[in-house]
């Protein structure tokens, strides 16, 4: 062993000698005006970078690297090209070759070399740039400025895996983080080939490289529908079943970004049937990501929701919720989900029986009690497309289950528990919203928790015995103080809730008593139909014991707010506003809402807290080779141990819930979808 290693040892320096005295004059053979002899200088120099000590040699001599980058633009020679290549792939696997091909130009060169028709060539150059890409500061804008992107899109019609696999690692690289890059990987045609490639390969790494792609790809929003039309959704469900946790991982991710933007899609059959067994899943990346693509995906599209219930989605939903305890990132999904589930489409009253009797209504109950009383002040109801669902549970529980629901909720202890609290968020609520609506709570602004708890308590005062508890909260001064509200939104719940009061007599005296004739008067003239409709019903209920002279100046009043846009309409008592149907049904202002994912702060872990952005998953992970490209599963998401998150502040708390019926009324210009951001693997 001591004999071999002394030899070893000789010819490690008999190589590095020979390189040194060699390389002066190979490096002017290379700059030879002779083709011949720059080709057999070029292959001379080949073979001496495959060995370590003169590979060494030759990247420490700027001079030669420059020639060698000259050599290979300047010729037309194939065998020249191939061996200049093939020397830079090998200086490449090297920090301080990667800096002198750097140096010298070369990544101009070796994009060029993109376009070549010889196999070993594009395999040369597109190593090269990889490991430049990976490890060279300066590399990514060189790479976008010689027009990297395009030839590498361009590329992604080949047919070799491991080739193509290198390839989608560039492009996820150059497209993380910047916006350009996506752009010009849209123009050049990439999300339909990289959809292709997840619909057409069985290559693992292959799938996963592609899978990353996308998933930068899915925060833009020039790409995401383009990748949605190709058949995105289609192709990466294909893959949620892989016994590879990290391509079913960055699917997932993916698929949720993508889902706000897939609601029109057909044939997701497969794919709904998938994510409700994927909600029984151990790994809580998989239930979070899961939860939140069901809730986009049923968001207005009556085929998903049907399909879902059919498929045991409630049963399992009320399950995730159970066992996500306080973990917020799951838990405000899957109410979301449940939400659209038991609302608006054909099986709806079934899936309401689901949720009961999979017992789904303590579940419920239990989301709205301390430390978080309601959930309120994580969110706002479901009436406005930016709420998040927790506060919405309450009116989906008392508007959306039917009647029988309204007594399970009482048989529940909502009322008992719950009735002080109520009173606090409204009063706490009301007093800010009555100024600028300024006030936040963790993020959400006091006027958004108000209408939440005033809409609750507007569809359980349907009941009488509900009436006879929320009277007994001495509210109605804060409903009527809510009346002067310059926000819409609060001026319709909060008339809403005084009409249902006033169907009693107790309660229609304690309204006039506290001074509501005159505000809702004013709203008589409201544009707003609803909020008009409510408080004229107020009055007309409020004036059964006056007398007939009060009456009919009521009538006259009424007759001429509610039905000025008739003009040949008779002066008369209007109609019966006893009939329920005369009246604003709040379930017609609640579209399903979107889901926006939690973005986390730049340090790679992803914690449970309710940090919300309206931006989709896009993370990267720094790594040495294509051996090396593994992720470490961490908490809420799997960061490696190297992350390159942008610096986007762990307290961010935007939301974006996107409402995509158009027809609902819109909540206020305070109120516009904020658009999803990166947040790249």
């Amino acid at each position: 062993m001591l004999k071999h290693a002394v030899v070893n040892l000789i010819n490690y320096q008999d190589d590095a000698d020979l390189a040194t005295r060699a390389i002066p004059e190979l490096t002017k053979l290379l700059n030879d005006e002779d083709q011949v002899v720059v080709s057999q200088a070029a292959m001379m120099v080949h073979q001496l970078s495959k060995k370590e000590a003169s590979r060494h040699a030759i990247m420490n001599s700027p001079q030669m690297v420059a020639a060698l980058v000259r050599a290979m633009s300047n010729t037309n020679d194939m065998e020249t090209t191939r061996c200049a290549a093939g020397t830079l792939h090998n200086l490449s696997h090297h920090r301080q070759g990667l800096l002198a091909i750097f140096k010298s130009g070369g990544i101009p060169a070796l994009v060029k070399l993109l376009s070549s028709p010889i196999e070993s060539v594009l395999f040369y150059a597109i190593t090269t740039l990889h490991n430049l890409l990976l490890h060279q500061d300066g590399s990514k804008m060189a790479v976008r400025l010689a027009g990297g992107l395009q030839k590498m899109v361009a590329l992604l019609q080949r047919n070799n895996v491991k080739f193509l696999a290198i390839t989608t690692d560039c492009l996820q690289i150059l497209a993380y983080g910047n916006q350009e890059s996506k752009l010009i990987i849209l123009a050049s045609g990439g999300p339909g080939e990289l959809v292709r490639i997840m619909r057409s390969y069985t290559y693992e790494k292959l799938l996963w490289t592609t899978s990353r792609v996308l998933k930068v790809l899915s925060v833009c929003t020039s790409n995401k529908p383009a990748v949605v039309e190709a058949g995105g959704m289609q192709s990466l469900a294909m893959h949620l079943g892989h016994q590879s946790q990290r391509l079913v991982q960055n699917c997932l991710w993916t698929l949720r970004n993508l889902s706000d933007a897939a609601t029109k899609c057909d044939q997701l059959e497969g794919l709904l049937q998938m994510l409700v067994q994927l909600l029984g899943s151990n790994d809580l990346n998989i239930v979070t990501c899961a939860a939140g693509i069901l809730s986009n995906l049923t968001c207005n599209n009556m085929r998903n929701k049907v399909m879902v219930c059919q498929v045991g989605g409630i049963e399992a939903l009320v399950r995730t919720i159970l066992q996500a305890g306080d973990r917020e990132d799951i838990t405000e999904p899957a109410v979301c989900a449940l939400r659209h589930l038991t609302s608006r489409h054909p099986e709806s009253e079934m899936a309401q029986n689901a949720v009961r009797l999979h017992y789904g209504l303590p579940v419920l109950v239990k989301l709205l009690h301390p430390p978080k009383p309601l959930a309120l002040d994580q969110g706002r109801c479901w009436t406005d497309p930016q709420s998040r669902p927790m506060s919405g549970q309450p009116c989906s529980t008392a508007g959306t289950w039917g009647t029988s629901s309204h007594c399970a909720v009482d048989d529940q202890g909502t009322s008992r528990h719950t009735k002080g609290e109520w009173k606090l968020y409204v009063l706490r609520a009301s007093i800010s919203s009555n100024g600028q609506s300024s006030g936040y709570v963790d993020g959400v602004r006091m006027e958004e928790i108000v209408e939440g708890t005033v809409g609750a308590l507007h569809i359980l005062a349907r009941e009488a015995h509900n009436r006879a508890v929320i009277r007994g909260l001495n509210c109605v001064p804060l409903f009527v103080q809510l009346l002067y509200s310059p926000v819409e939104n609060i001026q319709r719940v909060a008339a809403g809730v005084l009409c249902e009061l006033a169907a009693d007599k107790e309660g229609a005296e304690s309204i006039e008593q506290e001074g509501a004739t005159a505000p809702l008067t004013e709203l008589l003239h409201s544009t707003n139909e609803g909020v008009a409709t409510y408080a004229a019903a107020v009055l007309f209920r409020m004036s059964e014991d006056k007398p007939q002279d009060y009456k009919k100046r009521l009538s006259v009043e009424l007759t001429s707010s509610l039905f000025r846009g008739e003009q040949n309409m008779p002066w008369a008592e209007p109609p019966g506003f006893d009939d329920p149907s005369m009246f604003p049904q709040d379930e017609s202002y609640r579209g399903d809402q979107m889901y926006a994912p939690p973005h986390h702060g730049s340090q790679g872990s992803m914690h449970s807290g309710s940090q919300h952005m309206g931006r989709g998953y896009e993370h990267q992970v720094p790594i040495d080779s294509m051996q090396g490209l593994e992720i470490s599963g961490q908490q809420g998401n799997q960061y490696g141990p190297m992350d390159n998150l942008p610096d986007l502040g762990p307290n961010s708390t935007d939301l974006n819930f996107e409402n995509l019926e158009s027809s609902l009324p819109q909540h206020g210009d305070n109120n516009q979808a904020m658009p999803w951001f990166d947040t790249d693997l």
